[in-house]
């Protein structure tokens, strides 16, 4: 073989391995960034309840090919001692169907009275204070769908993954302010209306207010937002190339019970799929404010009717061929 040929064939050699490396080394560091998210020993914030608690069965298996659900679960664990869950702040399930490759996302109202299994009746944000299969059992109780997954952050592991990802272009559709002194002002709001560039801390600010006439409902419907807004921009080429840092970064702060299988393939499903829809649980039509002693809480008026206006909301669809391509419902 000609020297100038010898050359060439050893570059392109060098040039695979380097590739074959950097591909070895990049799925390996998400494979190691998708295991620290799962947190099975003392470092879990669950180890304790779970370890004493905790009575609620497992969630069902999922098998990869029907619908699956993920209850998200955001926590504010400012002044809670080490050990001590505190409630949701906001909770939300993602419902996949890997199929026809759709998303939903409803975002549970936490002032909503429900029934905690085995702790009775209460708002539904106390329910991860008694461990997250007592939650995901609570939330699919009242939706009428499995649950099979859970997600748990603080926010400091959302403002370290809006962070990680660059932060998220975004309109912000009024001036929004509000002051704690409590908090020695860390977490007060001031953003401007208008299209901006949302960091971690400002994105916080934008799903935390709630200081207007529609309060937590407009803060939810601003929730869901805002969370299609980084499912997309998760999918950009950027971000994946970025996912092992993205994961090291979120790791401490977030906890589920997924295994790095799971993860793979709902991340694979997820990124074919589109949202097509965001809904309010309880929707307006469905929810009765009222007072339970001298608390406010919000209740459904009728259970069977939610989990009905569930169902119909995440029914797949396919083309009919006996009616040339209309649609049914499987």
């Amino acid at each position: 073989m000609p020297l100038k040929k010898k050359k060439t064939a050893f570059r392109l050699i060098i040039i695979l391995l380097a590739v074959v490396a950097f591909g070895l080394y990049y799925f390996l560091s998400i494979y190691k960034g998708l295991e620290g998210l799962n947190k099975t020993s003392s470092n879990s914030p669950f180890f304790e309840v779970m370890a004493s608690d905790e009575k609620v069965v497992e969630p069902p298996k999922w098998l990869g090919t029907e619908p699956v659900n993920i209850l998200l679960m955001g926590v504010d664990a400012r002044g809670n001692k080490k050990g001590e869950i505190p409630r949701s702040d906001s909770m939300m399930v993602v419902s996949l169907d890997p199929v026809y490759k759709r998303i939903h996302v409803f975002s549970i109202l936490r002032d909503t009275y429900t029934d905690i299994p085995d702790h009775g009746k209460n708002r539904i944000n106390t329910a991860i204070t008694h461990g997250p299969n007592t939650a995901m059992s609570a939330v699919s109780d009242l939706l009428g769908i499995p649950i099979q997954f859970y997600v748990y952050t603080d926010f400091q592991g959302f403002i370290k993954l809006v962070d990680a990802v660059g932060g998220v272009d975004f309109y912000v559709e009024k001036d929004m302010n509000y002051g704690s002194i409590a908090d020695k002002h860390e977490y007060d709001i001031n953003l401007k209306e208008g299209e901006q560039h949302l960091d971690g801390t400002t994105a916080l600010q934008y799903v935390r207010f709630r200081h207007d006439a529609l309060s937590d409902y407009a803060r939810t419907k601003r929730q869901r937002d805002f969370i299609n807004a980084i499912v997309e921009k998760m999918k950009s080429a950027t971000s994946i190339m970025k996912l092992p840092s993205i994961l090291k970064e979120v790791s401490p702060y977030m906890d589920t019970n997924m295994s790095v299988e799971d993860m793979w393939q709902l991340a694979s499903v997820g990124y074919k799929s589109r949202v097509e829809a965001s809904e309010q649980i309880p929707p307006m039509e469905l929810l009765k404010e009222t007072y339970v002693g001298s608390a406010a809480v919000l209740t459904v008026s009728s259970s069977r009717d939610l989990k009905e206006y569930v169902r119909n909301m995440i029914v797949a669809h396919e083309p009919d061929p006996a009616e040339g391509g209309g649609i049914t419902q499987r």
